[in-house]
């Protein structure tokens, strides 16, 4: 018996794709073998579908054969209507890898759509002691079982504001990483306002990655992400400042990173603008904010979305066939190798492998969880003492989740943000909806890229050849 329901037909770009969700297969077909599955995920056998192609009288006899045995051999091997074979995913015995450095809760701007209350996540404005700081280090060190690569990224707030313990923190966990046999790779998110060259020849030689947040255009910025005193353009200060870091990374890991909200649907124009301004590492992430805000995206805004995410994939592409390419974070997918199964099926790991560590030492599965008393996990003073906490979050993959058992995209979301879904649905196991869709999306134009991109390289093969 055929397995339907994670079977997923679009077309994109005069293109023809199937995807199957539970092996996570992606074919590229013609349109005969497009319309076959397309019956067969309507309720129809292999049989009958190519039935009615010869009815139709569209398509030769040897054709309608032709696909039919080569649908039926996908089939056979499982990488078509296959079977969800997946009931248990036993819990492994996970250790820490990962912390988030709220070294600041506390910020030098005020952006309307700030998700931690402009910096101070709620509560009062206050910079990590180094103490604290260090003790987190221990912490991930100690708890990191036989893992050699770690990870911190300094957070904030606006970490900057803090650097001289984000400059202690990092010279501590290379010399507790080297006593230990660890390796501890660091990251920063900035808003740039603080941006010196001394600052920036730090990251350069320590920082794996940093990450600069810009909205985009200048009318966009601004409007969104201005000072206190709401005085001077943000946009005018920091693109200078990024122009330089950029181009002295050298190479080096960077991602210039913005939202959009509901006042920008046109976002392509801000991707657009920024990859003119020299950055090619780019990412633009939808604002998440309730439903009742003048910014938030609701299913009301979707069909524009996913129009603009179209607009996106085709400009992607035209600046790659210029030779003129840049990288959009949310259209990178692996296809041939990727995270192993147990990643694909639980996400990021907050709450067992990833944590978030506010200024005054206490452990919150990620930074959107901080504040929220009954999400506290424990403290860098007295180490994860809500364990169970930790286990549910780590329980809550995409296999205990009904909706995510049925979709196409369960093995490239993950079953969506432990966060958002708490946010929207009061339960980490009932995804948003509003992020499902966009998601889906996104995955569709990663898709519909990759075979240009694959049948664009051949060409340019062919022609060589001599």
């Amino acid at each position: 018996m055929l397995e339907r329901d994670c079977v997923h037909c679009f077309t994109q770009g005069g293109k023809f794709f199937v995807v199957d969700g539970n092996s996570g297969a992606v074919h590229q077909l013609d349109t005969l073998s497009y319309m076959l599955v397309q019956q067969m995920v309507q309720g129809a056998t292999l049989e009958s579908a190519a039935e009615e192609a010869r009815r139709t009288a569209l398509y030769a006899a040897v054709d309608i054969q032709e696909a039919s045995a080569e649908l039926g051999e996908l089939i056979a091997e499982g990488l078509l209507f296959s079977a969800d074979v997946l009931d248990v995913l036993p819990r492994q015995n996970s250790v820490v890898k990962a912390l988030c450095l709220n070294v600041a809760h506390d910020c030098n701007l005020r952006c309307t759509y700030c998700f931690a209350d402009t910096g101070n996540f709620g509560h009062q404005r206050e910079l990590m002691r180094l103490a604290v700081a260090k003790q987190a280090v221990d912490f991930l060190i100690q708890g990191s079982g036989s893992r050699k690569q770690l990870e911190i990224d300094f957070f904030g707030g606006e970490p900057l504001l803090n650097f001289e313990v984000v400059k202690d923190t990092v010279l501590y966990g290379e010399e507790q990483g080297a006593l230990y046999g660890k390796q501890i790779r660091f990251t920063i998110t900035t808003n740039g306002m603080g941006l010196t060259k001394e600052i920036m020849d730090f990251c350069n030689e320590k920082m794996y990655n940093v990450v600069l947040s810009i909205d985009g255009r200048q009318e966009v910025n601004d409007k969104a992400r201005y000072t206190p005193n709401g005085r001077g353009s943000v946009y005018q200060t920091i693109v200078p400042k990024y122009q330089e870091f950029v181009a002295s990374r050298k190479g080096k890991s960077y991602y210039v990173r913005g939202t959009f909200t509901r006042a920008n649907l046109d976002f392509t124009q801000d991707v657009i603008h920024l990859a003119d301004l020299g950055f090619e590492q780019l990412s633009l992430e939808p604002v998440v904010a309730a439903e009742n805000l003048p910014y938030a995206l609701t299913e009301a805004e979707l069909p524009a979305i996913l129009r603009e995410y179209d607009t996106l994939a085709e400009v992607y592409l035209a600046r790659y066939l210029d030779q003129k390419p840049f990288n959009f974070f949310h259209f990178n997918v692996e296809l041939k190798k990727g995270p192993c199964l147990y990643k694909r099926l639980s996400g990021c790991g907050a709450g067992h492998e990833y944590l978030a560590v506010t200024p005054d030492g206490e452990f919150y599965p990620c930074h959107q969880f901080i504040g929220q008393p009954e999400y506290k996990l424990g403290d860098v003073a007295t180490g994860l003492v809500n364990k169970s906490l930790g286990e549910k979050l780590q329980d809550a993959h995409v296999l205990h989740k009904p909706e995510c058992r049925k979709c196409w995209a369960k093995y490239y979301c993950s079953g969506g943000c432990h966060a958002n879904n708490l946010k929207f649905n009061k339960d980490v196991r009932i995804p948003y909806g509003v992020a499902c869709t966009m998601e889906q999306k996104r995955l569709e134009c990663s898709f519909y890229i990759h075979a240009v991109v694959h049948e664009n390289a051949g060409a340019r093969a062919d022609e060589n050849v001599v």
